[in-house]
């Protein structure tokens, strides 16, 4: 914990409350520009597992959720993070049904030239992303679904590589473990901040560590 205080200049910890205020105070580009640093901060190597998780929204009132139509009780989070470091680069959040492959092109796009290496299972299988990957000289191991036999050899040359894509999880199992996964924020976008926030404390610990 030294450590990370040390980074923003303080003798103690400040109460949760007024870290919750002093973030309303800046925009979700600032905060995202600050996980990014603080990734930096904590070795990002470049190479990188993509994957997601749920965090419990169950605070949110019923009201809330029926008038901002969310159609899940829980926040889909997609996680960008070094398989060395344990970094956390980016993140993505939705309340709505989207499918895997389409988030991990948009992460991608957002972090194409921090990147020599992109770890993903079948969910993000889509031919489009690993083109794309291979235009911005990043190498996909994008797992196939194994539909053909051709698919389960490519697969198979890829496993000793591919093996290091769970430390997302680790990552994930990281990010609950301190704080649960439960979310307080009652609005998407205080849920939003939340969850940025957890992540940038994650990758300051690591760079204290």
């Amino acid at each position: 914990m030294p450590g990370i205080l040390a980074v923003f200049d303080l003798d103690e910890a400040p109460n949760y409350s007024s870290f919750c205020r002093w973030e309303q105070e800046y925009r979700m580009r600032e905060l995202r520009r600050l996980l990014r640093r603080s990734a930096e901060q904590a070795g990002w190597s470049g190479e990188a597992a993509i994957d997601a998780s749920g965090f419990q929204r169950d605070q949110t009132s019923y009201h809330y959720r029926d008038r901002a139509n969310y159609s899940f009780q829980s926040m889909k989070t997609t996680i960008l993070i070094d398989v060395n470091s344990l970094a956390i680069k980016d993140v993505h959040y939705t309340t709505q049904k989207a499918w895997d492959g389409h988030i991990g092109m948009q992460v991608f796009r957002r972090n194409a030239e921090d990147l020599r290496v992109l770890s993903a299972d079948a969910n993000y299988s889509w031919g489009e992303l690993r083109e794309e990957c291979r235009s911005e000289s990043t190498r996909p191991l994008i797992k196939h679904r194994e539909q053909t036999p051709l698919q389960k050899a490519h697969n198979a040359r890829m496993n000793e590589d591919y093996n290091q894509r769970w430390m997302s999880e680790t990552g994930f199992s990281q990010l609950k473990e301190d704080d649960g996964e439960k979310l307080r924020s009652r609005s998407w976008h205080g849920q939003f901040r939340e969850l940025t926030r957890k992540c940038i404390i994650h990758n300051l610990t690591q760079a204290a560590s």
